[in-house]
């Protein structure tokens, strides 16, 4: 049993995905320690094993890591400077055909297309646009409008470019540093799922923790 002493630093993310199903600390940590000589020996422990097929998943305890180091390294202090409980995902790479990628691409483009252009003209309809439109040209030229004027040109040229500076880039320009509204509403929703999955993984008992299950015999459970 190694006598090495210091201090080891460790930093983990909350969901970390693994291609391989034999996983060490070093897929799923960022270590630093004075000593170099125990990153080499830390980051090549075995701490779980998947299944060989399928998309699986688990949540590891960051104690259960601390347990597993101290077996080789019982004199070392640990600091973790990252997550309480790590996802871990494993998933076979397979990269699929370009065709499919492509026609992902065109459906996702599509709908996002026919429904944003759903969306504004059920508001338009709802609130009678076209009415508020003829009435103002009527107003203010005196003419019975035509339907084609430039209150509609106008009003469609602010609808588009509204549309552009809400969601911050068009393309892969952006005009701002700062991220979009969608990525942030993926952000939260991907917080939301993670929370989910670590809090009914805690209530199941499933949770790779100390006292529980030897790290040599871990599985990830399937994925629904």
């Amino acid at each position: 049993m190694a006598s090495e002493k210091g201090t080891l630093y460790i930093k983990g993310d909350r969901d970390v995905e693994v291609t391989k199903p034999d996983v060490t600390l070093g897929d799923l940590l960022s270590m630093e320690c004075a000593d170099r000589s125990v990153l080499p020996k830390v980051k090549s422990l075995k701490l779980l094993k998947f299944k060989q097929t399928g998309k699986q998943r688990c949540v590891v305890s960051i104690l259960k890591i601390i347990e597993r180091i101290h077996e080789v390294c019982p004199s070392l202090d640990i600091q973790n400077m990252g997550e309480q409980d790590i996802i871990v995902t494993y998933e076979d790479q397979k990269t699929p055909a370009f065709i499919w990628h492509l026609l992902k691409t065109v459906f996702v483009a599509a709908i996002t297309f026919f429904g944003g252009a759903f969306s504004i003209m059920a508001f338009n309809n709802d609130v009678d646009v076209t009415t508020l439109f003829g009435q103002i040209y009527e107003l203010v030229t005196g003419e019975v409008t035509d339907g084609f004027t430039i209150l509609e040109i106008t009003y469609s040229i602010g609808v588009t470019g509204g549309i552009l500076i809400f969601f911050n880039h068009l393309g892969k320009k952006r005009f701002t540093v700062d991220p979009t509204p969608m990525e942030i509403q993926m952000r939260l929703y991907e917080n939301d799922i993670q929370t989910t999955l670590i809090e009914d993984s805690e209530r199941k008992g499933e949770e790779v923790d100390v006292g529980r299950v030897g790290a040599a015999d871990i599985s990830g459970s399937d994925r629904t």
